[in-house]
């Protein structure tokens, strides 16, 4: 999960930028991308990832296997990872675009181009600091939510994890430990919003300022 998390922080925010910056055929690129990874269930990912690069290429080792050290564990963990991100950086690539496009529309920002503000510090200190907003609170969810993908990645690579843990529990009727996983899942998503929330002030000022004039 965190070497996904990993991934889709890289790949989700690092498309959606090039996506707002780069108009045109690297903005179709990354829509059409995009379209096809948040399209493609985990497992139909798994399979692809397997076929292309285990048996055709040989690059990486295909489901099973006994890892040897951190370095040949994250070697072995590499395909698993990306099919577990693909479809949540697709999905935070969108939101980071649309967020960044928005951003660049909004009058201070024309007004600052049109003062002869260097483009590096415009985006930096006018556009991106005000589209994390929404990519902080979607990425946190999608971090969440990669809690429950890892049963069917896991179980397609045949990695042993709390993914296939809870499919073997279902299997075997093991109600306490399917609880207990539950439990942890709920657990996982309430924590994970509650950091958004404590850091969605920090992010945007104009948060706290508001719930300050407010009270």
């Amino acid at each position: 999960m965190g070497y996904s998390a990993l991934l889709v922080a890289v790949l989700g925010v690092g498309a959606g930028l090039l996506a707002a910056l780069r108009p045109g055929a690297a903005d179709r690129v990354v829509l059409i991308g995009t379209g096809v990874t948040t399209a493609m269930p985990s497992f139909v990912s798994a399979m692809a990832l397997v076929s292309l690069f285990s048996v055709q290429l040989g690059w990486f080792p295909g489901p099973g296997g006994t890892p040897e050290g951190f370095t040949d564990r994250l070697y072995h963990l590499t395909l698993p990872a990306f099919a577990l991100a693909m479809t949540f950086a697709g999905l935070l690539a969108r939101v980071t675009r649309s967020a960044m496009l928005d951003g660049l529309g909004r009058d201070h920002v024309e007004v600052a181009r049109a003062r002869g503000v260097a483009r590096g510090s415009l985006i930096r200190r006018h556009v991106l600091r005000n589209a994390l907003g929404p990519v902080v609170t979607v990425g946190g969810t999608m971090l969440a939510g990669l809690l429950i993908s890892t049963a069917i990645v896991e179980t397609a690579f045949d990695v042993s994890g709390i993914g296939s843990l809870l499919v073997q529990s279902v299997t075997a009727k093991d109600f306490a430990v399917v609880q207990a996983i539950t439990l942890l899942s709920v657990t996982a998503f309430v924590v994970v919003n509650l950091v958004v929330d404590l850091l969605a002030p920090l992010i945007d000022p104009r948060l706290s300022l508001n719930g300050e004039g407010s009270s």
